[in-house]
């Protein structure tokens, strides 16, 4: 019985999310008709009835605007939610995200500073990651260093940490070039899609889809571990081991998602609390049902924050606006589903 409610759980996620992205292909500032977008995958199977110069120009608009950023957005919606819900059942704490770690601060910090030192790719996502590690592990050590509740210590090691690179950030800022470096870094810090492009979308895609795929497998442990470590190490599990490799993997892919829309919070604190309330507490479930769920988010506010207005509103702006509201509405159901 539980394995088909986990099929049709996954099935009917998996649709939703196709349908999602079809429709996200018509929608932009040259509308695209479904009939239109069909003819055109037709003729991509060597069927339809296109003629070359209409498949071209829809190859322009669909494959090389349209698709990166839609692929983006699954990408950063599925590693923000598998990672905050993976750390909310490692600390066993509902207000734990990506964000309140130090995550994406210690990322942006990483990411500015790349930027400014290298201007590279790949400096900047090397960056990005070691300082979104570094601020885990400063939120985590601070937390360590002081007796009392394990909880309210790793918060308050949170917005230490996520203090410290937000003021580390301030300085790359004011050092920053300003008619060139610093417009650059401030927009791309309110978070966006609109400079994706589809070859770091490839790249980035392996290490967050094994990222994404390495927490699920390890779910059974997290399902242990979200029950106390006194009870984790009697039932014969390396709490320790096991703890820092799920953090290692969940920091991979929240902080590369910094690298390819920079910093968009709330979507690892409010998804999870999603499918929280519809799954229960079975990691085994959550985990995929989250990711599924994620991307179909972060895809819908996506198109919100370019069509809603003549000019696109840089996406981070918009999951702070939507997720606000919409956490302080759910904030009495917060313990829903983990018992």
């Amino acid at each position: 019985m539980q394995t088909v409610k986990n099929t049709l759980w996954i099935s009917g996620l998996v649709l939703l999310l196709c349908l999602t992205v079809l429709v996200s292909l018509t929608l932009g500032k040259y509308p695209v008709g479904l009939a239109e977008l069909g003819d055109y995958l037709l003729s991509l199977c060597g069927a339809g009835s296109l003629d070359g110069e209409r498949a071209a120009l829809l190859r322009n608009i669909l494959v090389e605007i349209r698709l990166p950023r839609i692929l983006a957005a699954l990408l950063i919606g599925a590693a923000l939610s598998v990672s905050g819900a993976a750390f909310q059942s490692m600390f066993i704490n509902p207000l734990v995200s990506p964000s309140l770690l130090g995550v994406l601060s210690g990322a942006s910090f990483g990411a500015a500073l790349g930027m400014i030192v290298s201007g590279d790719w790949l400096v900047v996502q090397v960056s990005s990651f070691l300082f979104g590690l570094l601020a885990v592990l400063l939120s985590v050590g601070v937390a360590r260093l002081y007796h009392g509740d394990r909880m309210l210590m790793l918060l308050l090691g949170g917005i230490i940490s996520g203090a410290l690179f937000t003021s580390l950030l301030s300085v790359v800022k004011y050092l920053a070039d300003p008619y060139n470096q610093l417009p650059a870094i401030v927009y791309w810090l309110m978070g966006g899609l609109s400079m994706v492009d589809i070859r770091t979308v490839l790249v980035v895609s392996i290490p967050i889809g094994l990222g994404i795929l390495a927490i699920i497998v390890l779910s059974p442990y997290l399902n242990i571990l979200s029950m106390g470590d006194d009870e984790a190490t009697t039932l014969g599990v390396r709490v320790s081991l096991i703890r820092m490799t799920l953090i290692f993997f969940a920091t991979l892919i929240s902080a590369l998602t910094v690298v390819l829309g920079g910093m968009i919070g709330w979507v690892g604190l409010i998804v999870p609390h999603i499918a929280r309330m519809l799954t229960g507490p079975d990691n085994r479930l959550l985990l995929p049902v989250g990711a599924l769920l994620g991307a179909i988010y972060l895809v819908v506010v996506d198109d919100v924050s370019r069509l809603i207005f003549s000019v696109e509103i840089p996406l981070g702006i918009v999951t702070s606006l939507v997720g606000i509201p919409f956490f302080a509405l759910v904030l009495k159901n917060a313990r829903k589903g983990w018992g």
